[in-house]
């Protein structure tokens, strides 16, 4: 047993010495340099791994923003941005961890127990890696998460007094590509509190805790009671495959007739398994993640009028844009660009 790691995170890069790798050639240019990060978190663990040594030219993967040292209980939450090119591998986790995707990179692959994945994850989605966990991604071009680590102990406790579900800390299964409008306000809602705490920040984090515990909860153990229903259920794969199809066409307005075909369903029980999938109905979902992908556009200081980036993401024109954006994001797109390209202090 080791000294007790601190809240940061230690991340650190080492050449693994088999070939058969997560990720091999992305193009004709040659693969990503084939690099293994482990993340060693938490300042509860009592054992520290054995440090891997820096290759020569790699920089560690620092996050933008820890919680360390701001005295929170329940979770602890890392934000990271323009996170470059890499291969990551995560050993055995002890706590649950939840990742919001929020500018995904070009391209992705993620391995984990029991399923992959190799297309990036929706802007919006969310990844579920239950204790025990270990998993690998690799990706093309920078992107933009935050990682939640949610104590299971707290989990536990909240199944068994606000549930009165008898849970261990195995029953949570790993997830990806999840779209919980409820899940993400609250892991944003972290996130904000990262940014802006102040005083009482400890006792909000630990009310935000208890809801993302009880919100998980209520997805898992809801989704599987809804499984063994007759009256039928969109499955993780039809409802990924969805999602795909829609964050491939943004710019195409895909009809409700159109994605019913692609899981084989009438529109009307598209529409309903859909909506109890994900919280909204297809027309709102679309409109969400058009406004999702419009906000990375703007993050990206590139030269586009607001004209070009509506139609670019699909709305008819600029005021289209311009409503849906401000309903959604609370300030106008324009707004938006301007507080994205403003020098940081």
């Amino acid at each position: 047993m080791g000294r007790a790691v601190g809240p940061d995170v230690i991340e650190r890069s080492t050449r693994e010495a088999n070939s058969d790798r997560v990720c091999g050639s992305w193009n004709k240019n040659g693969p990503i340099p084939e690099l293994t990060v482990f993340l060693w978190f938490m300042a509860w663990e009592n054992s520290c791994e054995t440090a891997v040594g820096l290759l020569r030219n790699l920089r560690p993967v620092i996050p933008d923003a820890t919680s360390q040292n701001l005295g929170w209980v329940g979770l602890q939450a890392f934000r990271y941005r323009d996170t470059a090119p890499n291969e990551v591998h995560w050993p055995p986790l002890s706590q649950h961890l939840l990742i919001l995707m929020t500018r995904p990179p070009a391209k992705m692959r993620f391995r984990y127990a029991g399923g992959k994945r190799d297309l990036p994850f929706p802007a919006g989605s969310i990844t579920v890696m239950p204790v025990g966990s270990e998993a690998e991604a690799c990706w093309q071009g920078t992107k933009d998460c935050f990682h939640i680590y949610l104590d299971p102990k707290l989990t536990a406790r909240v199944a068994t007094t606000s549930l009165e579900l008898d849970v261990s800390p195995t029953a949570i299964p790993p997830l990806d590509a999840l779209i919980l409008p409820e899940l993400r306000t609250t892991m944003l809602a972290v996130d904000a509190e990262l940014t802006n705490g102040g005083l009482g920040g400890p006792l909000m984090i630990e009310s935000l805790a208890n809801i993302l515990a009880v919100r998980l909860l209520r997805y898992i153990f809801g989704l599987r009671r809804l499984v063994t229903r007759t009256d039928g259920v969109l499955t993780r794969r039809k409802l990924t495959t969805i999602i795909d199809y829609i964050m491939a066409n943004l710019h195409r307005s895909p009809t409700l007739e159109q994605m019913a075909a692609l899981v084989s369903l009438s529109p009307y029980h598209f529409a309903r398994q859909f909506k109890a999938a994900t919280g909204l109905p297809p027309h709102q979902f679309l409109i969400t993640r058009r406004v999702e992908r419009a906000q990375q556009i703007l993050r990206g200081r590139g030269n586009l009028s607001l004209a070009e980036v509506a139609i670019g993401v699909g709305f008819s024109d600029q005021s289209q844009l311009c409503f849906h954006f401000k309903r959604i994001v609370g300030v106008t797109p324009g707004r938006f660009r301007a507080s994205a390209e403003a020098p940081k202090r």
